[in-house]
């Protein structure tokens, strides 16, 4: 059986030495961005790799064009993938311990973008594996180099261009997943410039969350969505976040409710200011 939204740690942990399956710790801060490494290093999943965000799962910055996070090409990610053991058949399953809305669902959004339909996100993550008192491996894992085929889906994302003509469209929604106070421009802690894309909505992403770090049903995300897009089909549905990582948080809830079909921005907010020449707005929904 193929999981390619959610898992639980009680169907992961009976996989644990199935060597069709293999795990990737996502755990990553953005204002200390090797420190999770560390903690991986001394406790981790059994058998999990580790997939650093900046150096692993994104391509290289360029000051005035791209996001802070920018997407690698498809060959790109598709040769680091093969060296870290990833390759047809085998059931990946990502974690983080923010819900999953780091690099957990950076990792599950770019196998599926690169054709690779076998990856879940594990509900819960990592606090949910310790709180159950699961087993724990110390030092780096290795996996042997497979060969990793790209087949790139070009419809999971929409460009800057793309966005500035669909965010003011009845007839699309484009949505902010990060708090309400940087979407109101009233703080912004990581990027230069504060407040939203004109036009957009906002829609916290951890509205997806139970108070324990699990997703919501897909019942109450059903409803949760279906009254955010007030009729709007999903597939005509843009998310973006800060640097295109954590809005795919939303993608994926959109899925596990049964709405497919939306799209990312992947530059989002870092890059819609990088060339200082797009329009910015400050306050609360439109």
């Amino acid at each position: 059986m193929t999981h390619s939204q959610l898992i639980s740690t009680e169907e992961l942990a009976l996989h644990l030495d199935d060597p069709e399956w293999l795990v990737v710790d996502c755990r990553f801060v953005l204002t200390r961005p090797d420190e999770k490494e560390g903690q991986y290093l001394r406790a981790h999943i059994p058998g999990a790799l580790y997939a650093h965000l900046d150096r692993d799962l994104s391509a290289k910055v360029i000051p005035g064009l791209t996001g802070r996070h920018p997407l690698p090409t498809p060959q790109q990610a598709a040769d680091h993938f093969g060296e870290m053991g990833i390759g047809p058949g085998l059931q990946v399953v990502a974690y983080d311990d923010q819900g999953g809305s780091l690099s957990a669902v950076r990792l599950w959004l770019m196998l599926l973008w690169l054709g690779h339909d076998s990856v879940a996100v594990l509900d819960g993550g990592w606090q949910k594996w310790l709180d159950e008192d699961r087993p724990v491996s110390a030092g780096k894992e290795i996996h042997p180099a497979r060969d990793f085929p790209a087949n790139p889906r070009e419809s999971f994302f929409v460009s800057a261009d793309e966005v500035d003509r669909m965010r003011l469209g009845p007839s699309y929604r484009v949505f902010d997943v990060r708090a309400p106070e940087r979407y109101s421009g009233e703080v912004e802690p990581i990027d230069p410039v504060a407040g939203h894309i004109p036009g957009a909505f906002n829609a916290p992403y951890i509205s997806n969350l139970t108070g324990e770090g699990t997703f919501r049903t897909p019942e109450e995300l059903r409803q949760h969505y279906t009254a955010l897009l007030q009729g709007v089909p999903a597939e005509k549905t843009v998310f973006y976040c800060g640097s295109g990582v954590t809005s795919i948080h939303s993608l994926l809830a959109m899925q596990s409710a049964g709405l497919f079909g939306a799209k990312l921005y992947p530059g989002s907010w870092s890059e819609w200011i990088a060339s200082g020449e797009r329009p910015v707005a400050i306050g609360s929904n439109p």
